[in-house]
């Protein structure tokens, strides 16, 4: 006799599934963003050059040059609710690391701990939305996700406001990154709970089920995926390390205040909460991705020559790179998916993840030590500039890579991108 069919998740079980997934996401985020605004602390009272607050921002990343796409493989192999739960541990202890002491090689550690875990923990995530929403939903769910993890980096980024008063030292504001860094923990066992919960009742895919992972068939995903990794380092490699040196370059450079440079940092991520999703509904109807990234990059063209050379309002700057931020990942990652065969994709976003984290790393030592180069501070403003002048190649790059993805895609070899709708 047959087995009856199992039925689908509903569609509240799905979105709670994806809350919880957010929310680790959250405190993932948080800890990520949580030197920036203590960057000129470090350099005053723990006497850090800016090299130092690089190399802080840069050894998160170096691990994952090759830890991610292991996660990937992980997940591949264990499940998206195991790992997530092991690299959101991981995620905490980096978080509780960092905080102990104000030693470089102490704090190096801690972030070097949290690097270990963050970004396969996102590579887990992103894994368990597919699981999820594929084929319904999901550039939108991605989007809610991203939205939600965001507002991690939306309070981080404001906390010079909020918790004002934890900022007589660099420890306080690494204290409370610990309370924000235990939602990676505390979320992904609820996740747990729900992903076992619908594997014995519903019809989803098998955690851990997939065929054994064969590293050589990354080699064999495809140009169109390729194009997408490339346009993701040069992408994230003008935003993220940015965002490293941005509040103590309002203050140097523009005369701001820490607060409102902090509020200045997030309207970049205030856009990519709101927007985010609604861009990730837009291409789930319209499609067009390739496209949508290419005017993407050009707008982060001219943002960095601006805020670098013009006394233009750094609002119309980071508003401008707000809507860069928004539209790319909506697009960019879901398109992975599109590409890559169910079962390879762990695989596909760690080794995209992996290749994303070279660039991360290089180009936070490259700004910190180009900085140190030109003697940047508040008596030199113009020490800047090395800087701004290499974020905005990154924009031409980022163009490139879009312009050939498209020119793929519109072509007899291309893979559903420009065509594809929910």
């Amino acid at each position: 006799m047959t087995a009856p069919a199992r039925p689908e998740p509903s569609s509240l079980y799905r979105w709670t599934a994806l809350v919880f997934l957010s929310l680790a996401m959250l405190g993932n985020y948080y800890v990520y963003d949580c030197i920036a605004p203590i960057a000129d602390l470090l350099s005053r009272q723990l006497g850090f050059s800016d090299a130092n607050i690089g190399w802080l921002q840069a050894i998160y990343s170096l691990p994952n040059v090759f830890m991610v796409l292991v996660g990937g493989y992980v997940v591949d192999r264990i499940g998206t609710r195991k790992a997530v739960l092991i690299f959101g541990s991981m995620c905490l202890l980096g978080a509780v690391v960092t905080a102990l002491s104000g030693t470089l090689n102490m704090m190096a550690g801690g972030r070097l701990l949290f690097g270990l875990g963050a970004e396969s923990m996102i590579v887990a995530a992103t894994t368990a939305v597919a699981k999820w929403f594929r084929g319904k939903e999901f550039s939108f769910a991605f989007g809610i996700m991203m939205m939600l993890a965001r507002l991690g980096s939306w309070l981080a980024q404001n906390s010079p406001t909020w918790a004002h008063s934890l900022y007589e030292s660099w420890r306080g504001p690494l204290l409370v990154s610990v309370a924000f860094g235990s939602l990676c923990v505390l979320a992904a066992l609820a996740y747990w709970g729900m992903e076992a919960h619908a594997e014995k009742q519903m019809a989803i895919g098998e955690s851990g089920a997939t065929d054994k992972v064969v590293f050589r068939d990354i080699f064999k995903f495809g140009t169109s995926y390729w194009y997408v990794v490339a346009l993701c380092v040069v992408f994230y490699s003008g935003i993220f390390p940015f965002e490293t040196f941005a509040i103590k370059f309002f203050m140097d450079a523009h005369g701001v205040s820490r607060p409102q440079g902090g509020f200045l940092v997030s309207i970049l991520t205030a856009f990519a909460m709101f927007a985010t999703p609604v861009f990730g509904l837009f291409v789930d109807k319209v499609g067009r991705r390739a496209l949508l990234m290419m005017f993407g990059a050009a707008l982060l063209i001219p943002v960095y020559l601006m805020m670098g050379y013009t006394r233009t309002s750094l609002y119309v700057s980071m508003a401008m790179m707000g809507v860069a931020f928004s539209l790319i990942p909506a697009v960019m990652w879901p398109a992975v998916a599109y590409l890559v065969d169910q079962s390879r994709l762990g695989t596909a976003y760690g080794l995209m993840t992996m290749i994303q984290n070279i660039g991360l790393a290089g180009f936070n030592l490259l700004i910190g030590w180009a900085n140190d180069h030109g003697h940047a501070g508040p008596q030199n403003p113009a020490g800047y500039h090395l800087g701004m002048q290499i974020f905005s190649l990154l924009g031409f790059l980022g163009v490139l890579f879009a312009f050939l993805l498209r020119q793929r895609e519109t072509g007899p070899k291309g893979r559903g991108l420009e065509t594809i709708t929910a």
